[in-house]
């Protein structure tokens, strides 16, 4: 039924009531158990003392939060500063030029922090799939850029290649696998671009401003080869209105963002209880449910705060950056699931969109599915649970259209157009909310560990099971029909944005 169909305001008061209680009374028990397990010797790897003044310790357990606030935090500054700065100086006056200047200093930052070996590296990939997209086959771009991807993945290729780069510090493999991984797929995204282009090729130095942009090197996020070119060859440099204002709002947002996950982390130690899991099977159902959920809410959080800072500089250098990812509140459908929208652009653009086409065919949509998880895998780097989150995650994106075709069956479809429009949208909220946990425990898989993920799902359906089983799914479909509500006020709201386009 039409995505318009609003319900009466009381009963979404009530289910506003009812999230809100449910929320609070889960986020009690976490922090009770927060408290009590502070000074547990099991914990003592993941908590670090922090602020003495208030009596709380600090959630350490997340390697890359700490090594973004502490051992790379003046690196970044530095960095990104120094490319701020050029870039303007380079805007103001020679604007033609400035994708030049952005892949000049892009490439002294990476001989600077990663050596003259490393540079040699990332430059022989790009002109190994620089010579490959001269052929303009789509097939053998695949084939090498997937070939260049695995050896930085999988053994003993990734060792071998890792071992060129000489000296050590603490971020030496972050920021070689980072900035390796994300080359690759920039280079397959420049040689699949080229090879549909009817006249010509892109040159080497198209790939090489491309690859070497600053902000996206080490850590993403990905933009197509495409949008890149076009929006940085632009030489009329103008900002849209209030965009200054905008970028200035989501810069104090990012840092309003990073102050509260601080906080949070003194209070909460959602990342560091799990991997105590006989402390765990103390704990409530409800308060084990909002452990994982808080898992990954945090996961988006640090994947927006991540991509904002860099997206914040990409739009100071006149871009339009893939947008951040949609917050896992909002989420109760497979497809619309990913912590990197540009990893996801990129993935859509070139294999689930290119074989699944419109995704109506089951047939096709599973060959889409399972080459997106498989190109997925090896991005992530195939060990048992990447192996484990991509069956998993594959065939809930299936099962979503196995479930509405059979429900677009004859008996069904006539069951539901007798139906109100309000009893419609409840029905399939109904739905939406047993999709919702599938998305929650399937990722936790990943997020945090198959350990955790069992026994969350061992006290949700099976010892839990009927009173926490269906309590905690009436909640979620509470919450499924605030977010249901809210992409109807979108939906009305672009509609009327296109009426007046339109006019």
């Amino acid at each position: 039924m039409g995505a318009k169909t609003m319900l009466p305001s009381y009963e979404l008061g009530f289910y506003a009531l009812v999230v809100t209680c449910a929320v609070v009374y889960s986020g009690s028990g976490i922090f009770e158990a927060s408290r009590d397990s502070m000074n547990r010797k099991a914990f003592r790897g993941g908590i670090k003392p922090g602020w003495h003044y208030f009596g709380r310790k600090m959630d350490v357990a997340d390697f890359e939060w700490v090594m973004w606030f502490t051992s790379f935090r003046n690196v970044i500054i530095f960095a990104l500063s120094g490319h701020v700065l050029f870039g303007k100086i380079c805007s103001m006056t020679v604007p033609q030029h400035r994708a030049v200047v952005y892949m000049l200093y892009g490439v002294l930052a990476v001989l600077g922090s990663m050596g003259l070996v490393y540079l040699m590296i990332i430059l022989s990939h790009c002109l190994v799939l620089y010579s490959v997209a001269l052929a303009k086959q789509k097939w053998l771009c695949y084939v090498a850029g997937l070939c260049c991807l695995a050896s930085f993945k999988v053994e003993p290729f990734s060792s071998w290649q890792s071992g060129f780069v000489t000296g050590a510090f603490d971020l030496q493999d972050v920021l070689f696998y980072g900035g390796s991984s994300f080359t690759i797929i920039r280079c397959m995204s420049f040689a699949l671009e080229s090879s549909e282009r009817k006249e010509g090729i892109y040159s080497i130095f198209d790939l090489l401003k491309y690859n070497f942009y600053l902000p996206f090197f080490f850590f993403g996020p990905v933009m197509t080869f495409d949008q890149f070119h076009a929006q940085v060859s632009t030489q009329e440099l103008q900002r849209k209105d209030d965009e200054m204002r905008n970028i200035r709002v989501h810069a104090l947002l990012h840092a309003g963002a990073i102050i509260a996950v601080d906080i949070f982390f003194h209070f909460f130690y959602i990342l560091t209880l799990p991997s105590d899991l006989k402390f765990m099977n103390r704990l409530s159902d409800w308060s084990l449910a909002g452990l994982a959920y808080s898992n990954l809410v945090y996961d988006w959080v640090k994947a927006a705060v991540m991509f904002g800072v860099v997206n914040t500089i990409a739009r100071l250098d006149h871009l339009d950056p893939p947008q951040p990812p949609k917050c896992i509140t909002m989420l109760y459908v497979f497809a619309e699931t990913h912590f990197d929208r540009g990893i996801n652009d990129w993935l859509c653009k070139y294999v689930y969109d290119h074989i699944g086409e419109n995704h109506d065919n089951v047939m096709k949509e599973l060959m889409a599915t399972i080459a997106t998880f498989a190109v997925t895998t090896l991005w992530l780097g195939p060990c048992e649970i990447v192996y484990i989150w991509s069956v998993f995650n594959c065939f809930g994106l299936n099962f979503e259209l196995w479930v509405q075709k059979f429900f677009q069956l004859e008996p069904f479809a006539k069951l539901e157009a007798k139906m109100s429009a309000a009893m419609s949208r409840r029905i399939r909220a109904v739905f939406g909310a047993a999709n919702f946990w599938a998305i929650v425990l399937y990722n936790i898989l990943a997020l945090n560990s198959l350990e955790f993920a069992l026994l969350v799902t061992k006290r949700l359906l099976l010892t839990g099971f009927p009173v926490s089983t269906l309590s905690i799914w009436f909640i979620t479909y509470c919450g499924v029909q605030l977010i249901k509500e809210r992409e109807r006020v979108l939906a009305i709201e672009e509609e009327k944005c296109n009426k007046a386009k339109v006019e």
